[in-house]
């Protein structure tokens, strides 16, 4: 292992960085994209709130996670996986069948963060001792509010920009979303390389056929394993006042959210602030996540 590998530094920006990118797209620049291609408020908060769904229920599968591989091939599989979906969308967009497409590759994309999100979190806490943890639960929040500074702000501004030069709303957001695309595929053949390999990132699987090299990984061991990981959950003391707690913790949030992009882009005339694309990522997605931050 190399002793840049071992550099906190050298990794967490970037993990925590690419694992708020995705979530940024979904749930705030899909709105921005289906506003701009014409869809009504009613259509954009029915498809795009769906596209919740895979945070919500997480927790159904991320006992797959620690049983199925490292959490390390997760992460780089995952962000492989982002970075093709951000490609979907953005090769979709100018066709004929773009709302299908994008909701399909937005649905990947999706399920793919929420993956990534189990494993990276769970990875931090396997490569880092409890100082080091305690050390840089800080500093992971900041990066993850940067991606979210460039996905709501940056991203969003240049596709206003390409939007304002070319008066073509499908090229400006092709052209945005492959950069994105680019950009994760860059990352996660960087964290191929720099991440670090944790003697205890190991899968259930893995431990178990090495402590007996006869024993053949089956399907039914998975799913024996699953089940045993999911009953030892809904045993814990209080489990059902914790799932309540979460679901319901950040409602009024998701209630704004979906909202508050129509409302600024939407035309005066309806009652909307009528802002630009261009408009709304420097001042939603820079200017607003900015003090957020702070």
């Amino acid at each position: 292992m190399s002793k840049l590998s071992k550099n906190p530094w050298s990794w967490i920006p970037t993990l925590y960085f690419a694992e708020g990118l995705p979530y940024v797209a979904v749930m705030t620049i899909s709105l921005i994209l289906y506003k701009q291609l014409g869809l009504t408020n009613g259509e954009i908060t029915f498809y795009t709130s769906w596209l919740y769904l895979p945070w919500v229920i997480k927790p159904l599968w991320s006992p797959f996670v620690d049983i199925i591989r490292t959490k390390r091939w997760w992460i780089v599989s995952m962000q492989l996986l982002i970075g093709a979906a951000f490609g979907g969308v953005a090769f979709t967009v100018p066709t004929d069948y773009w709302l299908q497409g994008s909701l399909f590759f937005f649905w990947v994309m999706a399920f793919s963060s929420a993956t990534h999100d189990i494993a990276a979190d769970g990875f931090y806490m396997i490569a880092l001792n409890q100082n080091q943890q305690a050390a840089w639960v800080g500093w992971r929040s900041t990066f993850y509010r940067l991606s979210s500074i460039f996905g709501q702000g940056v991203l969003v501004w240049i596709a206003g920009t390409i939007e304002n030069r070319t008066e073509n709303i499908p090229l400006s957001w092709k052209i945005t979303l492959l950069v994105t695309a680019i950009l994760f595929s860059i990352v996660s053949l960087y964290h191929t390389f720099i991440m670090p390999r944790p003697k205890g990132d190991t899968s259930v699987l893995n431990e178990t056929s090495t402590e007996n090299k006869h024993q053949k990984i089956s399907f039914k061991s998975i799913i024996t394993e699953f089940g045993r990981t999911f009953l030892t959950y809904f045993t814990k003391p209080g489990v059902i006042l914790a799932i309540v707690f979460m679901l319901l913790y950040r409602l009024p949030e998701a209630f704004l959210i979906k909202m508050c992009t129509p409302f600024l882009v939407a035309s005066k005339e309806v009652g909307g602030l009528g802002l630009s694309t261009q408009d709304v990522g420097w001042i939603y997605g820079g200017v607003g996540v900015f003090f957020l931050t702070i």
